[in-house]
């Protein structure tokens, strides 16, 4: 099935999932948290601003140093969470006792799957699976006010379809797993506003040999272009207000 675009378009399929980018006051400490709970190898990519961990099952997960970071306090809206790993876990009260040990608070318990909040303050779930015999990453899922209208943002910027709509959610069909919940109240982020800050964002990669053109399909899907950016990346926010990332080289 092909999605499209509000004005008719077909799927963009401009860029693809490269990282998941967390923003935390101490890269260190978040460092260490993060290799534990994902079982990453010793991370390459290593700048004291910047940490990238790779896990065994391919995904990015990034830390950067965000010294003022206003710290995320989940379930409510004051200061919302604004997006959250989901991760797959064999034995959920197994894996919530290492979390906790290694620095995590539990802020919710359900049947299947239990809330944490990392050092810095950013929520995740562990979700029971019989499919996995360790920690993985499943996927991320977006806090937006109309999840049906994200995810044709989200489709046509990286070409791929929606493979579940309904009852507040959506989510893409493509090898990263996004996703969307409609959340009540919703308040968006203000990046650069450091009162409104983001907590995390994606880091999209797409061709080296014309990013203006990805620009120019990213904005007439309905993406803002803000401040900042460099000689390899330009930074953006979605229809919802998540800052993300178009990366190349």
């Amino acid at each position: 099935m092909t999605q499209t675009t509000d004005a008719g378009t077909t799927p963009a399929g401009v860029a693809t999932v490269g990282a998941v980018v967390l923003d935390v006051p101490d890269v260190a400490g978040a460092t260490a948290f993060w290799r534990g709970i994902l079982q990453a190898p010793e991370p390459q990519d290593t700048e004291d601003d910047w940490v990238t961990l790779e896990t065994p099952e391919g995904w990015e997960v990034c830390l950067q140093h965000a010294p003022d970071l206003v710290r995320a306090q989940w379930p409510g809206q004051a200061h919302p969470q604004q997006l959250h790993l989901d991760l797959r876990v064999p034995d959920v009260a197994a894996a919530t006792s290492a979390a906790v040990a290694q620095g995590a608070t539990l802020l919710r318990e359900n049947p299947t799957w239990n809330t944490l909040a990392d050092p810095a303050g950013h929520p995740f779930d562990l979700c029971a699976s019989d499919e996995v015999d360790r920690t993985t990453v499943w996927g991320v899922t977006v806090d937006v006010p109309d999840a049906a209208a994200a995810a044709r943002f989200w489709a046509a910027l990286l070409g791929e379809e929606i493979a579940y709509e309904g009852d507040g959610m959506a989510m893409l069909g493509g090898p990263r797993t996004i996703m969307f919940q409609q959340v009540a109240g919703y308040v968006a982020p203000g990046w650069p506003d450091p009162g409104r800050p983001q907590q995390l964002h994606l880091d999209l990669r797409i061709p080296p040999d014309d990013p203006d053109a990805a620009e120019a399909t990213a904005l007439r899907l309905g993406a803002r272009r803000l401040p900042g950016g460099g000689t390899t990346f330009r930074v953006f926010a979605d229809p919802d207000g998540h800052p993300f990332c178009l990366c190349w080289g």
